[in-house]
C-alpha cells in the first residue's frame, strides 16, 4: 500500500447510470455538457481517471438502461480538451474495431491530452448489439485469444519503429504497420481490461497495465487482486486492479440507507432480467436480494453510510490489495464535488 489509492468515475456517458432504477436525480447527466462539468469537478476535486461505458443500444423497460450513449473514443477526445490533468480512458470492443485504426486514434487522443489517455479493452459479449451490426461473437475462450492478439498488435504499433511492425493470426494480418506519430506516453498508454474468467485473466496478467474488476464484497475483491497480481508475476509483470463501486455518501448512514432503499424500490425489473440474460445469467437463477444487488449498481461494490464511513471501507478496500476505485453515484455532479469535500480529506488522513 506504498501509493494513493487512485480514484475513478464509472462516468455517465450513457443514460440512466449507474443504477437501473427509475429513480434518477438528474435523468440528463448523460449529455457532454453535464459529463464536462462533472470531469471538470473531478479534476478540482483531485481525482485520478475518468472511465466511459460503451453501448450500442439499451436495455429496454420504463429506463431503455443504458439506452442513450456517446461513443467514448470522440467522447475522450472532447473531455481531453475540456479539462487539463485528468486521465481519461476510451472503451474499445474488439469485435467492431480494426486494430490498426484504434492505435492510430489512440495515438491522436494521447497527444490531444498531452498524455493522459487510456483504453479500456472489451472482448465483447452482448449478442443483440453485435447481431445489429452483423458481427458474430465467438466462444469465450476464443475471443480472449482474439483480445490478447488486439494488444499485441497495439503495443507493437505503439513501440516499434513505424512501418516496420508484422503479425499474423487467424484475426489479423498486419504488414508493415505503422502509426505515426506514436503516444506521448512511454511505452504505450494504461491498458486496461475487465475480463473476470480464466481466459481472461491470464490475458490481462500477461499484456495490460490494469484489471478492473466488481466483486460484490471487500473479501472479495481482495481474492481478485490477489489472484490478479500472482498471475502477472508469473509473467515478471505487475498489474493494478481496480474496483468497481458504487457510493451512497450522505450526512447521516439513515440518509444513505434512504436513498438506497429508494433506488431498488424503483428497479426496473425489465431492464434488469434484459441485462442478465445478455449476460448469459437466466434471471430466475438469484435471489431477490442479489438481483436488488446487480439493480442497484449492475454489480459494483456497495459503499454506503456517512463520510467517514465511507472512508473508512474504502481505506480497508485499499489495505485489501486494491490499487484503485471507479466509483458511479445517482447524482454525479453534486456528488462527485461533495466526495471531494467530504470524503478526500479523511480518506487520505487514513493513509489512502
Amino acid at each position: 500500500m506504498s501509493e494513493s489509492l487512485k480514484l475513478g468515475i464509472f462516468m455517465p456517458n450513457c443514460s440512466n447510470m449507474p443504477c437501473i432504477s427509475s429513480y434518477k436525480p438528474n435523468p440528463e447527466d448523460w449529455h457532454f455538457d453535464e459529463n464536462v462539468r462533472i470531469a471538470r469537478a473531478a479534476e478540482d476535486a483531485g481525482f485520478d481517471f475518468l472511465f466511459p461505458v460503451s453501448r450500442w443500444w439499451g436495455f429496454g423497460g420504463e429506463t431503455n438502461f443504458l439506452g442513450s450513449s456517446l461513443e467514448t473514443m470522440t467522447w475522450a477526445s472532447g473531455l481531453l480538451v475540456a479539462t487539463e490533468r485528468i486521465q481519461i480512458f476510451s472503451t474499445v470492443h474488439v469485435p467492431v474495431f480494426n486494430p490498426v485504426v484504434v492505435a492510430k486514434m489512440g495515438a491522436t487522443l494521447d497527444h490531444i491530452g498531452a498524455g493522459r489517455w487510456g483504453i479500456n479493452i472489451v472482448s465483447g459479449w452482448n449478442t443483440s448489439e453485435f447481431r445489429m451490426m452483423g458481427v458474430d461473437v465467438l466462444d469465450h475462450g476464443t475471443r480472449y485469444q482474439r483480445t490478447a492478439d488486439f494488444i499485441r498488435i497495439l503495443k507493437g504499433l505503439w513501440t516499434e519503429e513505424p512501418g516496420t511492425f508484422d503479425y499474423d493470426c487467424e484475426w489479423y494480418k498486419i504488414r508493415g504497420g505503422y502509426v505515426r506519430p506514436q503516444p506521448v506516453q512511454k511505452p504505450h498508454p494504461p491498458i486496461v481490461n475487465a475480463g473476470s474468467s480464466d481466459d481472461a485473466r491470464n490475458a490481462v496478467a500477461e499484456l495490460c497495465d490494469w484489471a478492473f474488476m466488481s466483486p460484490p464484497t471487500i473479501e472479495g475483491c481482495a481474492d481478485v487482486a490477489a489472484d490478479f497480481k500472482r498471475r502477472a508475476a508469473n509473467f515478471d509483470r505487475e498489474v493494478r486492479c481496480a474496483a468497481a463501486v458504487i457510493v451512497l455518501c450522505r450526512e447521516t448512514e439513515a440518509l444513505a440507507i434512504r436513498e438506497r432503499d429508494l433506488i431498488i424500490e424503483n428497479i426496473d425489473w425489465t431492464a434488469v432480467n434484459n441485462w442478465s440474460e445478455e449476460l448469459g445469467i437466466q434471471s430466475g437463477s438469484f435471489d431477490e436480494h442479489t438481483r436488488e444487488m446487480l439493480a442497484l449498481g449492475a454489480g459494483a461494490l456497495p459503499v454506503i453510510g456517512t463520510p467517514d464511513q465511507v472512508a473508512a471501507q474504502l481505506h480497508q478496500l485499499h489495505r485489501s490489495g486494491v490499487d484503485g476505485v471507479l466509483m458511479s453515484y445517482p447524482d454525479y455532479y453534486e456528488d462527485t464535488v461533495s466526495f471531494g469535500r467530504d470524503v478526500v480529506p479523511r480518506l487520505r488522513a487514513l493513509g489512502s
